[in-house]
């Protein structure tokens, strides 16, 4: 198939899948070198594949692959995995679902669903596997220690809640693309979901109001949300200060700054680097 990436994937694929048919790309991306749902002598299966090259893209996908049976059955299951030193890729092939991404703005039927989703995934236990995977993305963005005990946890966190990875379909629903599950505070997955929900187009106060729905979020102390919301507001305009080109970022820095005035806008910078600070 010309869809398929090249040779020696197709030879790769060929004990788990067959002859693969047909190839299809989604809309949305992954942040995969490659995924498609491919149909083939074997079935159907949502494939997501990275190079096996050393760094944070490979240790990604087998973050994903080595939790998967923890997070059963709120994501996909995971059929088969290809990888090895002489392999090229390293392939995951998922259980294929029809199901579509939620619709986060105001009034949206889904929002129920999301809310639920997440209370689900606050459920889970922490699995051995994920013991050592201390959140720390927003460590460099607190200004103290005294800051960063807050975001410290023991609640297995997906951390990228956004409505392409929140789904729903005739069979059910589910939280997608598990590639860099973490162990933190359980409140952060419902705080992500209140920033989406303001670049969605709800008021900080209606983004709040859903997320009060969430258990995780009922039972976090506000001092530690309102160091989060600062966190995130500033690693989100440094993410979004190197890519320019990317103006979707920038819509989630002003989310994030709608968010942090709601909350009194404390120790918020509205420009200027992250604070510096040594343990």
């Amino acid at each position: 198939m010309d869809d398929l990436p090249d040779g020696h994937f197709r030879h790769l694929l060929l004990p788990y899948a067959g002859e693969v048919t047909r190839v299809r790309v989604p809309a949305r991306g992954f942040g995969s070198d490659f995924s498609a749902v491919i149909d083939s002598e074997k079935g159907r299966f949502f494939v997501k594949a990275m190079f096996n090259n050393p760094g944070g893209r490979k240790d990604s996908i087998l973050r994903e692959r080595a939790i998967n049976p923890s997070v059963q059955p709120l994501s996909p299951r995971l059929l088969w995995s290809v990888d090895g030193d002489d392999a090229g890729w390293i392939i995951l092939g998922f259980e294929a679902i029809e199901e579509r991404g939620l619709d986060f703005e105001p009034g949206s039927p889904d929002l129920p669903l999301a809310v639920n989703l997440l209370n689900r995934a606050a459920a889970l236990e922490l699995p051995d596997v994920a013991r050592d995977w201390t959140e720390d993305r927003w460590d460099a963005y607190v200004g103290s220690e005294e800051e960063l005990a807050f975001l410290r946890g023991d609640a297995l966190l997906h951390t990228d809640i956004n409505p392409s990875n929140l789904t729903t379909g005739d069979a059910g629903s589910w939280i997608i693309d598990w590639s860099w599950p973490t162990r933190g505070p359980a409140f952060i997955d419902p705080a992500c979901f209140v920033v989406q929900l303001i670049s969605a187009g709800h008021s900080p106060e209606s983004a709040e109001s859903w997320a009060a729905g969430c258990t995780a979020w009922a039972k976090a102390d506000p001092k530690a949300i309102d160091v989060f919301a600062v966190a995130d507001l500033r690693m989100l305009r440094a993410i979004a200060d190197r890519r320019p080109d990317e103006a979707w970022r920038a819509a989630m820095v002003e989310a994030a700054q709608a968010w942090v005035d709601h909350r009194g806008g404390a120790r918020s910078p509205r420009s200027g680097p992250a604070p510096s600070w040594s343990t």
